[in-house]
């Protein structure tokens, strides 16, 4: 398996590194024969080539099986004609990464605030209110006059059809169970006439599945009370944006949240989280993110391409970082004392001398 690495901005290089590190312990225990191939996005492009993304990355990214893009500073990136292209909405859009994976989960011995629980995100990823990626030409939002802007928010059945058949296909591999999240009593044609009804279409393919939706104001509140009750959760653009946030920190931290962006024929492993400048540098930075995302990614491989081995190394990866997490061999931030380059050095270690434990796992 071949992936295009780009660490980004801020933090990224750093938890970048800790990343590859535990990939390349993967590698050699399961004989995954990854080869990474690294590159570079963001401010480090912008000053090398006067764009923070070149056309040839593109290319370069449709040649490998997956691609792992630090975080970077997308709010800086504001004037495309500058070169200031925000690199994550490139290759979701060029790529047709239509779904963004992503799993919170709490873990042993770093229990959130809210108890314990187990769920994922399915957000579609290609469309919505996001301004940059629902127009075929042009942007989204429209300065009408000096004091009146207006966004549109783009719909369409495909988009509705795919996530709901992302999401359902997930519940078979977990508990069976879809809430569809939605605002269908005010946005009654985009979400009432088309989410809703795309979804429904697909859960009539899937009867072994238990479906059920909420109005996405009353799901901010059920999330907050009671994440048990949710298994995978299917949404638009915007909304799961949020609520995918707000299920990261419920589990005790962004920074163990992992996220995949999925297409039909590539994959983007991603933090959840921003560049974070302000500790840029500090060997302080939580790499679980990404290195979670790339586990996401070498599993999605696997599933797609028939070979088993890269879903066992996914899941050694969570197992070891499960493991980590209750002993403490982690970053401050989530009850560590270890440096970013220390917290990759452990994982990596761990997944070489530990078979992990010998059980059956929910497969995201």
């Amino acid at each position: 398996m071949r992936i295009l690495v780009l660490p980004g901005d801020g933090i990224g290089p750093e938890i970048t590194a800790a990343t590859i590190q535990v990939l390349t312990a993967a590698s050699g225990r399961f004989n995954l024969g990854l080869e990474l191939i690294e590159d570079v996005v963001g401010h480090d492009s912008l000053r090398r080539y006067g764009t923070t993304v070149r056309p040839e990355i593109l290319d370069q990214a449709r040649t490998v099986q997956g691609i792992i893009l630090g975080p970077t500073a997308t709010f800086d990136f504001k004037d495309e004609a500058k070169g200031e292209i925000n690199p994550s909405k490139f290759f979701r859009k060029s790529l047709d990464l239509f779904a963004n994976i992503r799993p919170s989960k709490t873990y042993e011995g770093f229990p959130g605030p809210v108890g314990k629980f187990d769920l994922v995100v399915v957000r579609e990823n290609t469309e919505g209110f996001y301004a940059d990626r629902n127009m075929e030409l042009g942007n989204g939002e429209i300065l009408v006059t000096p004091d009146v802007a207006v966004s549109l928010r783009r719909i369409t059945r495909q988009c509705c059809e795919r996530i709901a058949r992302a999401g359902f296909e997930l519940a078979m591999r977990r508990r069976r169970h879809v809430t569809l999240v939605h605002k269908a009593n005010v946005l009654k044609i985009a979400d009432g006439m088309l989410f809703l009804d795309e979804c429904r279409k697909v859960a009539a393919e899937f009867p072994e599945v238990v479906v059920d939706d909420v109005l996405v104001d009353a799901m901010m509140a059920h999330v907050v009370r009671a994440p048990q009750r949710f298994d995978v959760i299917v949404t638009t653009n915007m909304f799961g944006d949020i609520l995918s946030d707000l299920t990261a920190e419920l589990s005790g931290s962004l920074g163990l949240g992992g996220s995949l962006n999925a297409g039909a024929d590539y994959a983007m492993a991603q933090a959840a989280h921003g560049s974070a400048p302000d500790i840029a540098g500090k060997n302080v930075a939580n790499p679980y993110s990404l290195i979670l995302s790339a586990a996401l990614l070498l599993a999605w491989y696997g599933r797609r391409t028939g070979k088993p081995a890269f879903e066992a190394a996914a899941e050694a990866i969570e197992a070891a970082a499960e493991a980590a997490v209750a002993a403490r061999d982690v970053t401050r931030d989530i009850g560590g004392n270890l440096g970013t380059a220390e917290a990759g050095q452990a994982l990596a270690e761990a997944l070489k001398e530990h078979e992990g434990p010998d059980r059956q796992r929910q497969r995201v």
